[in-house]
């Protein structure tokens, strides 16, 4: 594969990611309680995460590096991931009621401008890998990003910017996601050893903001329609990765047999020569 190839799809992936921001302009018209329909969006990004970080980065891994290395760096970045969210407002919570929402837009712009750097280092990891992984990991932050948008939209309203700044400062935000692909490839491309642990520092990242930032906000509604429905959207999200994950590993094994049959072709030549 060519070296252009990961970078290539690491900007491009990045920028989607970055473009996902501007979801606000669908709620553009509507009243903030529009909010309270998020739990099928955060309950489908749950699933997703999870089930992206368990089958396909954990094991992709685990295929080069010691399995107590590679789980120590993910309890790594369980704990970075806790720390960064008390300490520098990485997240916020998705459905919370925006009147409590503290502390100013400003201080959310940064923490969501500083997640999607990280979000756009660990888009450049996977790609660097393999490019079903750099896709896999795409989805699964694109699903985590909808409805994070949605809701920072709503708290830049009610912080006091109209529609249109709303946008704008979302947008620049979150166009850190293609820094944070360039940094990251520029730095794992020259110490490839580090990328097993980078990808497991992903998946605890991703582990975190599943478990203790998506979840969580889904037992607020505990109505019997409500958890149903929260059910069959984490379900789906976590069948339709695992499909996703599944289709990739075929292709990238196909890949690999059509790499070393084109290997083998060249050495028995070499070997009749």
């Amino acid at each position: 594969m060519s070296i252009t190839t990961p970078i290539l799809f690491t900007i491009a992936a990045n920028t989607i990611i970055s473009f996902i921001s501007l979801v606000g302009i669908l709620f553009s018209s509507r009243s903030k309680k529009t909010l309270d329909s998020l739990d099928v969006l955060v309950s489908f990004a749950a699933g997703v995460m999870l089930t992206t970080a368990l089958a396909s980065t954990l094991p992709e891994a685990l295929e080069s590096s010691d399995i107590h290395m590679i789980l120590g760096m993910t309890l790594i970045g369980v704990i970075v991931s806790f720390l960064m969210e008390r300490f520098l407002l990485w997240y916020h919570h998705h459905h919370e009621d925006t009147h409590s929402i503290k502390p100013s837009a400003f201080l959310v712009l940064f923490g969501d401008a500083l997640h999607n750097f990280i979000d756009g280092f660990v888009i450049a990891a996977t790609f660097l890998v393999s490019v079903p992984l750099g896709i896999t990991t795409t989805i699964a932050i694109a699903a985590h990003e909808l409805p994070q948008e949605i809701a920072d939209y709503f708290v830049l309203i009610h912080s006091g910017f109209d529609k249109n700044k709303a946008l704008l400062y979302n947008f620049i935000s979150a166009l850190t996601a293609i820094m944070g692909g360039v940094v990251g490839f520029i730095a794992l491309e020259r110490f490839e050893t580090i990328s097993p642990f980078t990808l497991a520092f992903s998946a605890g990242i991703f582990i975190y903001i599943a478990c203790a930032d998506l979840i969580p906000e889904l037992h607020h509604k505990a109505k019997k329609h409500e958890s149903i429905r929260q059910a069959f959207s984490f379900l789906f999200g976590v069948i339709l990765m695992f499909c996703i994950i599944l289709q990739a590993g075929h292709s990238h094994e196909t890949e690999q047999k059509i790499e070393k049959a084109g290997t083998q072709a060249c050495q028995t030549i070499q070997s009749t020569h």
